[in-house]
């Protein structure tokens, strides 16, 4: 019987989870929301291991608030969403065929991550030199700061994942086209671009509400849309191919990691697309250099995270949700579906860096590793000093 079935009129339910396990908790009697609580079973009933006060490290885009707009819509989650994401804000954006992130800059460095169609993107930089491309499902694109873009959809649309580096960061407060010429007085304007103040007589109205994501044309095909620029179109590419990587295979699944060293021109955001497999684990560890971002893509999982003091603390994540390990904390993640669990880690750095619990013990001479954890010589023999990465 599915959740909406068996609730009954008088709003009791009857797969309603309890907070009990054994002799402890008790059920509720009060008012209570369960399907938020069916996607929350690890903070309703938290494995025995979780200790302390650690920070809330979940947040789901489908509890942001929405832009709605004629070309499409965009959703964000940030510091005022998800407060202990302070390095990396995440925008959820979506463009109807021919739809239109306008033409804008900002202060923060963007990376993308396709997740549905395709679209086109274009760039300058200070140089005058341009980019324009295309891109598909698997995908990435990287917009250092300052430097002026846009993203349209083409003929299917598209959906994908923005990310930004600084938590603060809002798509509300970017620097707009739209919003710049309304604010400039028509003889600055006809003065700086040498034409007659008509020409700019008929410039939006409420750009706020009319552009930012708006309604337009699938364009034509990419080689009819060129613009050649006088001094060349820029050497380092602003896209990559992320799917088209060789994986890492492990027992359980697998990953595909791109920094600064296969995507030169991120250089502030380094990510992994990792793919668990029904009962595999993203195995016990820490990132020594910065904080982790996440975003689900598909399936559900549980991650715990270990913090200093003896503190720990379980979610559970579905597709649409956003994660956070704040620096230097262990943690681990667990397929806890019958689907691939697949997922992103974004690091506010220039390169991936992790450190394995297992390998370390590994590498550790072993007494020391027994006095520590009154471990037997079979198990630590059994210990890996290869990286397992997700093991199954």
């Amino acid at each position: 019987m599915s959740t909406k079935e068996s609730i009954h009129h008088d709003g009791a339910n009857e797969d309603a989870p309890e907070p009990i396990v054994g002799d402890r908790g008790a059920t509720i009697l009060g008012p209570r929301n369960v399907p938020v609580e069916l996607e929350n079973l690890s903070l309703l009933t938290p494995p025995w291991t979780d200790s302390g006060t650690v920070p809330n490290l979940k947040y789901p885009f489908a509890a942001a608030r929405n832009r709605v707009l004629s070309g499409g819509w965009a959703r964000e989650v940030t510091t005022r969403e998800l407060p202990v994401a302070k390095d990396i804000a995440g925008v959820n954006m979506r463009l109807k065929p021919g739809g239109i992130r306008e033409l804008h800059w900002h202060k923060e460095a963007e990376w993308a991550y396709m997740i549905a169609g395709t679209a086109r993107i274009t760039a300058v930089d200070s140089d005058g030199r341009n980019f324009i491309d295309d891109v598909g499902v698997g995908d990435l694109w990287y917009f250092p700061t300052g430097i002026p873009h846009s993203i349209q959809g083409l003929e299917d649309g598209c959906e994908f994942l923005l990310v930004f580096d600084s938590g603060d960061f809002s798509e509300n407060e970017t620097f707009l086209i739209s919003d710049w010429f309304e604010h400039t007085p028509p003889e600055v304007l006809a003065q700086n671009f040498g034409l007659p103040e008509s020409a700019f007589a008929n410039l939006p109205d409420d750009p706020g509400r009319s552009r930012y994501v708006f309604a337009g044309e699938v364009p034509p095909p990419l080689p009819q849309d060129a613009v050649m620029a006088p001094n060349g179109s820029l050497g380092q590419k602003f896209s990559h191919r992320m799917l088209a990587q060789e994986p890492i295979e492990d027992a359980g699944g697998r990953v595909r990691i791109t920094a600064s060293s296969n995507f030169p021109a991120s250089k502030t955001i380094a990510a992994a697309l990792v793919e668990i497999e029904p009962g595999g684990l993203r195995e016990l560890h820490w990132h020594p250099n910065a904080d982790e971002w996440q975003y689900y893509l598909s399936g559900q999982g549980r991650m715990t995270v270990f913090t200093s003091g003896g503190k720990a603390r379980t979610f559970d994540y579905q597709a649409g949700d956003v994660g956070y390990v704040p620096f230097a904390m262990g943690h681990y993640v667990q397929n806890t579906g019958e689907e691939t669990l697949t997922f992103l880690e974004m690091f506010k750095s220039d390169r991936f860096a992790d450190i394995s619990l297992n390998q370390w013990m590994a590498l550790t001479p072993p007494g020391l590793v027994q006095a520590h954890l009154n471990l037997d010589d079979a198990t630590i023999a059994a210990l890996s000093k290869n990286k397992p990465i997700i093991v199954r």
